[in-house]
């Protein structure tokens, strides 16, 4: 078994207990395929040139151990540090929070051609945007690109819509429009307030149709290298119609129906192309019941460890498994 190094590259101070790349970076280093797993953290005082500035250089890591754990003063990034370049590994994991830093990604992209990148910066950044989303028409429920106030006139003038921030994430800034009421983060406005606003701060949103079915909860369905490791089920908050857990949305253990495993067999081709191999989409109860896509998420998906704590598998394991088979694939095609 081939063995590859791994820099991690995340930022804590938005971190929990619950974060990902606690247990994910525990069973890399537990994983035979790797020999060096080390992660650096944008908080370190050290790394402004590198996050701030976009300027390559070297970068401070430390060795992720067998008890690497969560700590909010982030204790567990912050020892036996020592300089590192990002040619010193063959793989460096993007474990950044959304939205990602479009002056980074460019720097990556333009600085480090050869780097293999989990996932590939680019396309961390296209799939960021909301509007990523229309290139799947068939996927989704009815949406358009709203980059004016009349755009969003017409479009709401067919249904209940809800407008979407191209790079918000996590429900915020998500505005609701059915004919002259508006909600919006707690607050009901009139549509004449509401683009009264709007033309004070105008920004492109992605209109999407409101769901009458958003009741029955958004799921998460975490994928690596093509692979559906679980789902989770958001439901919304009591007098919500928001699912995200950040919103106040419960989330329980969930399967994977026919229509999203062909919606994940859909996109899967054009995100292994665009170099992105973890993600997370999200998917919402269409009016004719069906399941259809919202949201794709490349950048920190989460979820995992709770998914394996509900269903009793070793999903962590088993996604880091499929990491490694998936960089040693593409190492070898690299090298050969």
């Amino acid at each position: 078994m081939n063995g590859y190094r791994i820099l991690i590259i995340t930022d804590h101070r938005k971190h929990t207990a619950e974060n990902g790349v606690y247990p994910i970076g525990r069973a890399l280093h537990h994983h035979p395929g790797f020999t060096q797993v080390d992660i650096v953290t944008r908080s370190h005082a050290a790394h402004a040139d590198f996050f701030e500035k976009h300027l390559p250089g070297p970068l401070q890591a430390t060795p992720v151990k067998h008890d690497f754990s969560f700590y909010p003063d982030g204790r567990d990034l912050s020892q036996n540090l020592r300089p590192v370049a990002l040619t010193d590994y063959d793989v460096v994991w993007l474990r950044l929070p959304p939205p990602f830093p479009e002056k980074l990604a460019a720097m990556l992209t333009t600085c480090y051609p050869q780097q293999l990148f989990i996932n590939h910066p680019a396309g961390i950044l296209r799939t960021g945007s909301k509007d990523f989303l229309l290139d799947f028409p068939a996927l989704c429920p009815p949406m358009q690109l709203c980059q004016t106030l009349e755009d969003i006139i017409q479009f709401k003038a067919r249904f209940a819509i809800v407008l979407k921030p191209l790079r918000a994430y996590g429900g915020q800034g998500v505005v609701r429009i059915d004919g002259d009421q508006v909600s919006s983060e707690g607050k009901n406005l009139s549509f004449a307030q509401f683009a009264r606003q709007y033309q004070a701060d105008p920004q492109p949103y992605l209109g999407v149709k409101f769901l009458k079915n958003v009741s029955m909860g958004d799921k998460r369905i975490v994928v690596f290298d093509g692979h559906i490791m679980g789902a989770a089920l958001r439901i919304p908050a009591p007098g919500s119609w928001l699912c995200n857990v950040a919103q106040g949305g419960n989330s329980i253990i969930a399967e994977v129906d026919a229509d999203e495993e062909a919606i994940i067999a859909a996109l899967q081709p054009t995100l292994a192309q665009m170099g992105v191999v973890m993600y997370g989409i999200d998917t919402l109860v269409g009016d004719d019941n069906k399941r259809v896509l919202s949201e794709i998420n490349a950048t920190s998906i989460g979820g995992l460890q709770q998914m394996a704590q509900q269903n009793g598998q070793p999903l962590v394991e088993q996604a880091v498994e499929i990491l490694w088979q998936y960089i040693d694939r593409k190492l070898k095609n690299i090298t050969c």
